[in-house]
């Protein structure tokens, strides 16, 4: 599974934009959110959405591959623990959502070691 991050200036009109275009490349969204001036959707073909987005004239998105990993909903604080977990392995996290699976997606450079210190 892939992140894509996308440059945004107006929330409601930039995602709708995106959630169209992605939809009519026939690209599902799995997850995702916004934060700050991006936002970040799970998508399993990464390529293809960024293509799709730049054939609209949506410039500037990037994708990179994500650790998708299970979480344990019915355990409080089990977000703090992988968190920790991830910060004792240093491993620095550039974004974190859920899927639509009640899965925790981490946005990070290196995910062996991401996946390592999750498991």
């Amino acid at each position: 599974m892939n992140d894509i991050s996308i440059p945004i200036d107006d929330i409601a009109s930039d995602v709708a934009r995106i959630g169209t275009v992605l939809g009519a490349a026939g690209i599902g969204l799995e997850g995702g959110g916004v934060w700050g001036p991006a936002a970040h959707y799970l998508v399993e073909d990464g390529e293809a959405a960024v293509r799709a987005l730049d054939t609209a004239g949506i410039l500037g998105a990037t994708c990179r591959e994500v650790v998708v990993v299970p979480l344990p909903a019915d355990r409080p604080g089990a977000l703090g623990r992988m968190m920790g977990a991830l910060a004792a392995a240093h491993v620095p996290v550039h974004a974190q959502y859920s899927d639509h699976d009640n899965r925790k997606v981490f946005v990070v450079d290196d995910t062996d070691a991401a996946r390592r210190a999750l498991t």
